[in-house]
């Protein structure tokens, strides 16, 4: 047991990691309102919330089903026993258990028979608070489900961290507005300097290398629009589990941070409700149950292609794609028992787009990726682009291009793929007209004997800048 100075050592240094986040006390946040609604939709419970620990308060930053609670003393508060562990802590039946039996929220009008959370933690190990979800009846839970909870605290987590970055990226930028007043090159240097950080903040968006998929070639690209500011463009491929995957490619509304914490939302969720799911078209409800505005706003929007990966036994894969409001994507076949080469279209006809509808049609198709087969997603800045002609590089036209490259390639593979459109896209004179996404899937072809090629690295091409941009 370590001793009451060493607890208070710890205890404040807990504090000067909530100070250092400058959460409490401030207006009610969105992101945080639908973790909680999320949170409850995943467990069925009558109530949520997000919880800050302070030195003598519970801030609550989210309380869903818990109409008006905006803070309470910590002792009332069940949270405050979440901070002690760096595990989720689920209590079964309240009443019969020792930590929390004679806890106020069990015994008092509040009546929780059953507690879940997860602690918020940092990443130098601080616990803020956690995420809870309560009921008023006795209840038990899946391990899958306490993971779940671990994933949604980890993505207030997150929250926190865009935020914070945020507020020290405008303070950054007003130090470079007085600096620019100072002298142009110091005002160059500085621009510099934000554009790595924009660089930075982007990185974190997407993942740094694809997942190795045995039989499997993927690869990626993205390019920015514009190297000071961050777009909404995101892609990911990720395990579910017993041989399957799911890969997905989406574009939300706006710029900057806006769409930076909205695109962080979008992949965690994804992340954490897919592996529960067995219908994709189930993790597009969710999902489109989180993004759901406040009627004062209309900004959370986002296209999306979400797929699932299934090795065939016969080689190659089923594809299973669940589209809502994304361009089609393509399958590109080579000349193969007396058919052309050919790149056609995936459509996804009737999915609406996330976060407008609270009943939004989602639509699925299955497909067989064979051997030598592959699959191309892309996002709508690719296809908005200006050729050297002034023509609009539209869907048609890229269709036209697919084809021709299925037709000189014996078997159109995924790295192939993402480095022809890459030196595609630096031929427009004008650069991309928005930022540009691409994640390509091949099939390994069979050899002569039948058995399947090993699994193919993942190539993932850096930012480049576009047409006109200084390097200074």
């Amino acid at each position: 047991m370590e001793s009451p100075e060493r607890d208070q050592e710890r205890e404040a240094r807990r504090i000067e990691a909530v100070r250092r986040y400058d959460i409490l006390g401030t207006p009610p946040d969105g992101a945080f309102d639908r973790i909680a609604a999320l949170a409850a939709r995943l467990f069925g419970a009558p109530m949520a919330t997000v919880t800050i620990v302070d030195t003598d308060r519970v801030w609550f930053k989210a309380a869903y089903g818990l109409d008006g609670v905006t803070q309470a003393d910590r002792g009332a508060c069940l949270s405050a026993s979440v901070i002690e562990g760096d595990t989720p802590l689920v209590v079964r039946d309240t009443r019969h258990d020792p930590l929390v039996g004679a806890h106020p929220m069990v015994t008092g009008p509040a009546g929780v028979r059953f507690y879940a959370a997860a602690p918020i933690t940092t990443p130098d190990g601080h616990r803020l608070g956690a995420v809870d979800v309560l009921d008023v009846r006795p209840r038990r839970i899946t391990p899958a489900r306490a993971a779940a909870l671990t994933d949604l605290a980890a993505l207030v987590m997150d929250q926190l961290e865009l935020r914070l970055s945020a507020l020290r990226m405008l303070r950054r930028e007003r130090e470079l507005l007085e600096a620019a007043h100072a002298a142009t090159e110091r005002a160059e240097q500085d621009r510099a300097r934000a554009a790595e950080f924009a660089a930075a903040l982007r990185s974190t968006l997407l993942p740094p290398t694809l997942p190795q998929v045995p039989g499997l070639q993927a690869a990626c690209h993205y390019t920015t629009a514009s190297v000071h500011d961050v777009g909404g463009d995101f892609y990911d491929v990720f395990p579910l589990g017993a041989d399957r995957w799911a890969f997905c490619l989406g574009d939300v509304s706006g710029r900057g941070t806006t769409a930076a914490a909205l695109t962080s939302l979008i992949r965690h969720t994804l992340r954490a409700t897919a592996p529960l799911e067995a219908d994709p078209r189930t993790v597009l409800e969710t999902l489109n149950t989180a993004l759901l505005p406040d009627r004062t706003a209309d900004e959370r929007l986002c296209t999306l292609v979400l797929g699932t990966l299934v090795p065939d036994p016969a080689g190659g894969f089923t594809l299973t794609l669940t589209g809502g409001g994304h361009p089609p994507a393509f399958h590109l076949r080579p000349a193969r028992d007396g058919l052309r080469p050919r790149a056609i279209p995936v459509e996804l006809t009737g999915g609406m787009l996330l976060g407008v509808l609270a009943d939004a049609p989602f639509v699925s198709r299955t497909l067989r990726l064979a051997p030598g087969e592959a699959l191309l997603l892309y996002s709508d800045g690719f296809i908005a682009s200006r050729t050297s002609h002034g023509a609009r590089f539209d869907e048609e036209n890229l269709a036209a291009h697919l084809t021709h490259h299925a037709a000189t390639s014996a078997a159109p593979g995924a790295a192939a793929i993402i480095d022809d459109l890459t030196a595609l896209l630096a031929t427009f004179p004008d650069g991309p007209a928005d930022d540009v996404a691409l994640l390509a899937l091949s099939a390994a072809p069979l050899k002569t004997i039948g058995a399947p090629i090993g699994a193919s690295g993942t190539t993932h091409t850096s930012v480049p800048l576009p047409a006109g941009e200084s390097r200074s």
